[in-house]
């Protein structure tokens, strides 16, 4: 499988406005665009969502590939698009509850510190999981310790694919995906670029040449 790179939104910190930088991003290889803004009211977020949806789609299609939208935490929004799957935090609804509400075919995800969490979350029916931090992340203050590659390890044979985010980039992209990582998500190594695109190219170049050297499994 291809590895994913999911850019997590935070207009707080992007140099660009929000969907200029996330076209710009799809452009340079983008495949999941997290729509993570916790400030807005459902409105506000439904509307966003709704502009970058099409930006990212119109980057995709002109670069000959696809998008997924991911709505963070909020599964009323995820279900108003009609087309995006949903990112759950701790305090979200249970991952077999969103899956029932959203149908067989969109990715419901979830958010994990630690490798029991990820088998965890397994179980209860998601679809993939992020494992933050696994290094200090760069768009915000740091929260939790660094994990670092072993947890992350640990937590790729839990049967789902976990995507490493904290601290992550086009330098350590091919330690990331040795230790086990289905792909990176990021923030900070985007949206704070001066060329969103040129970094999202680097990233995604990054991944593909470690990811062909990967052993099958």
């Amino acid at each position: 499988m291809r590895p994913i790179l999911c850019l997590v939104t935070d207009r707080r910190v992007s140099r660009w406005p929000l969907v200029q930088a996330i076209s710009a991003a799809v452009a340079g290889g983008v495949d999941w665009v997290q729509l993570r803004e916790h400030d807005l009211d459902a409105a506000a977020l439904l509307a966003l969502a709704e502009d970058v949806r099409s930006a990212a789609r119109e980057a995709a299609r002109m670069r000959g590939g696809q998008v997924t939208i991911l709505v963070n935490r909020r599964l009323d929004v995820a279900l108003a698009l009609g087309d995006a799957g949903v990112h759950l935090g701790a305090v979200a609804v249970a991952p077999e509850d969103a899956r029932r509400l959203l149908g067989p075919s969109l990715p419901v995800g979830v958010s994990t510190h630690a490798p029991a969490e990820v088998a965890a979350a397994a179980r209860t029916g998601a679809s993939y999981a992020f494992l933050a931090p696994i290094f200090a992340p760069r768009s915000k203050a740091a929260t939790r310790p660094a994990l670092g590659l072993a947890a992350l390890t640990e937590a790729s044979r839990a049967g789902i694919p976990v995507l490493a985010q904290g601290g992550c980039d086009a330098a350590n992209a091919a330690a990331l995906l040795a230790a086990g990582a289905a792909g990176l998500a990021v923030t900070g190594a985007i949206l704070m670029a001066d060329d969103p695109r040129a970094a999202a190219a680097a990233i995604r170049l990054a991944l593909d040449a470690a990811g062909v050297k990967l052993p099958a499994t």
